[in-house]
């Protein structure tokens, strides 16, 4: 009986669909305007037709890794999202009976993923290029769905995201709609490195709602989460080397188990997100004695940590093993930054190792950042520093060091005129914890600014978005990411001219609102994009489109 009526009510939609699907459309999209795309696309055409889209759209996969289990997973997550209004896709036999009864056609019934490469090894670089073709089939075009063409499964899942954003729910015909059809999208990255710190020392985050961060990356294409794990406040990451170091823990309810970690490395890598893990050392590292004591030079002199012995740097060495089980990605952050010295110099016993190496507390500031690369060198990562280690003794690093900046304007300059690697993200404007910084600053901000020499201009490798936490919790964290740092992601994914060219005001302003509403629909609490100061609430009613 309950069948029954399921099946009549939805005979009168479908039939209700047949009729108003000739009506116009209540969306009206002008040929001039900006595709609602976030970032923008390197390359795209489109036309002027409406296509609609079949509720339950099928997979074809084709190449050698089209039936990676990622690509299939992602279709799943991304037909939830793309039909969350419409039918259940578990139904979809009912729904193809349905269809077959009341001759409703849809323009869209099958989205094809070509992957040509089997391999899913995700590493700095890894190709993100994808092709994506929506048309209606007619004597014009053989293709009648949408295809998606990529070398490995990490384009693939860009271009779903891609596609995803052009589905939209129309509410009049309770249909899923492509507008401005026929597409053809040829699309890659501008930096190979995407990134977003986000800092679960000053406050304590939930996997859950690292879970939710990770996602929403994957909607701005992002592809780095940078997770600075511990710092002076707490240490919350279980190390089975080193038992009692979280200890340091807040609680020991705010801890991370190894299992958590390496879920997160899973999560992520299924979106196409690498996890470059933070040890911050010498400094920012007091909470490392709570759990070992001897760690402290003394009671009075928490931090840095104790240079002379080597029972420090045999806790790091041992930290690394067991991080390195769990992060595969080739880069490991070592810190490096803020490094106070005064209280070495007032310690005995480091004052009388000090005067025996004839070192100064900056001779030993660089001994430990040296001698700590080498110990993460020695478990084949890439050492990534703070950009104070470069600015100090540059000549001395590791050739294979990445210098991360942050503190000041052209560092990056400097550091890939001596060969260095360079990650950009200046504090003026892509320190998110900086809530005075409007979204248009953001987006203005060129990684590459005042780097003129091709071959320098490839050692910017990418740029980093940070989510400092003294000020964010769980209660705020993804307001104060969203949708700012998807005004970065536009500027490190999409070609430097497309970014660069016109008044952003109409150029990205519109698909900045319609991509906040997007983050807004698919559960991420990103704030308004015209807040004059962020992660506050909108100031009076109006439409997430224009606030």
């Amino acid at each position: 009986m309950a069948l029954n009526l399921l099946l009549l009510h939805t005979l009168l939609i479908l039939l209700s669909l047949s009729i108003t699907s000739s009506l116009p459309s209540p969306v009206t999209v002008h040929q001039d305007s900006p595709p609602y795309l976030w970032p923008l696309p390197a390359e795209f055409t489109s036309g002027d037709e409406t296509l609609s889209v079949d509720p339950s759209l099928s997979l074809t996969v084709a190449g050698h890794g089209g039936g990676s289990p990622i690509v299939r997973a992602a279709f799943e997550r991304y037909m939830g999202m793309i039909f969350k209004h419409a039918y259940n896709r578990a139904s979809s036999s009912f729904l193809a009976r349905i269809r077959f009864l009341t001759m409703v056609e849809y323009d869209i019934t099958s989205l094809k993923i070509i992957v040509h490469s089997a391999s899913e090894e995700l590493q700095l670089g890894v190709d993100e290029s994808y092709t994506l073709m929506v048309s209606k089939k007619n004597e014009r075009s053989i293709v009648g769905a949408a295809t998606i063409e990529a070398k490995t499964v990490y384009g693939a899942l860009r271009g779903l995201e891609t596609f995803s954003q052009l589905c939209a729910f129309d509410y009049l015909t309770k249909s899923v709609q492509i507008y401005k059809a026929p597409w053809f999208i040829q699309d890659k990255p501008r930096f190979k490195y995407r990134g977003l710190l986000i800092d679960t020392s000053r406050h304590f985050l939930p996997i859950d709602v690292i879970k939710q961060i990770i996602e929403s990356m994957s909607y701005a294409k992002l592809n780095v989460l940078h997770w600075h794990i511990v710092d002076e406040q707490s240490f919350p990451f279980e190390t089975p080397t080193y038992p009692n170091l979280w200890k340091g823990a807040y609680s020991r309810w705010e801890r991370f188990t190894v299992e958590d970690a390496s879920e997160i490395v899973r999560f992520a890598k299924m979106r196409g997100i690498n996890v470059m893990a933070e040890l911050d050392v010498p400094g920012h590292a007091e909470s490392w004695g709570t759990g070992y004591p001897d760690l402290w030079p003394s009671p009075s002199c928490r931090e840095p940590l104790d240079v002379t012995k080597n029972f420090t740097f045999d806790v790091i060495s041992g930290i690394l093993s067991d991080m390195r089980k769990i992060f595969p990605f080739e880069f490991f952050h070592l810190g490096g930054d803020e490094v106070n010295t005064d209280c070495w110099k007032n310690t005995t016993h480091v004052k009388e190792w000090l005067h025996g190496r004839n070192f100064t507390s900056k001779d030993a500031y660089k001994y430990f950042v040296l001698r700590a690369q080498q110990i993460a060198i020695s478990k084949n990562w890439t050492p990534v520093n703070w950009e104070e280690t470069f600015s100090s003794f540059g000549k001395d690093l590791d050739p294979r060091t990445v210098v991360q900046n942050w503190l000041v304007s052209d560092i990056c300059q400097k550091a890939v005129a001596r060969g260095f690697r360079c990650i950009f993200s200046n504090q003026g404007y892509w320190y998110l914890d900086h809530l005075d910084v409007p979204w248009d600053e953001v987006y203005n901000t060129e990684p590459l600014k005042g780097i003129h020499d091709p071959s320098q201009q490839k050692l910017v490798i990418g740029g980093e978005v940070c989510m400092w936490g003294e000020t964010a919790d769980t209660s705020v964290v993804l307001q104060t990411i969203w949708p700012r740092a998807a005004a970065a992601a536009e500027r490190m994914w999409s070609t430097r001219e497309a970014v660069s060219k016109g008044n952003i005001t109409l150029t990205a302003l519109p698909r900045l609102h319609y991509f906040r509403c997007l983050l807004n629909n698919r559960g991420v609490p990103a704030a308004p994009v015209g807040n004059w100061y962020a992660r506050r609430p909108p100031s009076g009613p109006g439409s997430c489109y224009a606030q």
